[in-house]
């Protein structure tokens, strides 16, 4: 809000800022100062001495003198990023950042993307062969016995559910467990036969 400069009555000597209008349409009563009166909007921020002390201090390392490139490049980086919150300004070095290690990287991309896609598909074998348990040939075969006869125990329960009524339409999800029973017992007899219990 602009507030008039005070102004001197030429009768009495008095400074005082003149009645003034606010944006809703009521108008302010004329108000008398005193001698010296600074206008809210012209008083200085209050700094403190340590951020004072901060501002004085060099942003370089003592003896380090930029090259006038330097300078020039910094004033321009400066530039690029004006008028931007911090956020903004966050978010585009980030994207600037990430470019050039996109440009510098390249070369190696294609090599890097086909390793994923081979990493991608022998996985996705491991865990047509092992209905999602992962192939660790140092795997516990008590713990890898243990979870396919929970999975045994929540497949039969699925279907105890679906015959009693309780699931009337099972989704595509709970049909394909039903459909992996089989497999899954073939799995335990195998790792029934390799611990020799």
């Amino acid at each position: 809000k602009n507030m008039a400069e005070a102004v001197t009555d030429e009768t009495t000597g008095e400074k005082f800022i003149p009645a003034s209008q606010r944006p809703d349409g009521t108008w302010r009563k004329a108000r008398r100062v005193k001698q010296g009166y600074v206008p809210q909007e012209e008083v200085p921020v209050y700094e403190s001495k340590g951020t004072q002390w901060m501002k004085s201090k060099p942003t370089l390392p003592p003896g380090f003198h930029p090259e006038p490139e330097e300078q020039f490049k910094q004033t321009s980086e400066e530039d690029k990023y004006a008028g931007m919150s911090k956020a903004a300004k966050k978010n585009a070095k980030r994207k600037e950042k990430k470019k050039q290690q996109h440009q510098a990287d390249g070369a190696v991309d294609p090599i890097t993307q086909g390793l994923q896609e081979v990493n991608i598909s022998n996985q996705s074998q491991q865990g047509n062969m092992n209905n999602g348990q992962s192939q660790d040939s140092s795997a516990d075969p008590s713990k890898k016995l243990k979870n396919l006869k929970k999975k045994i125990r929540q497949i039969e329960e699925l279907e105890a559910k679906i015959d009693s009524g309780e699931i009337p339409k099972p989704d595509k999800t709970q049909l394909e467990k039903i459909k992996r029973k089989p497999e899954i017992l073939n799995e335990i007899r195998q790792l029934e036969k390799e611990s020799g219990l």
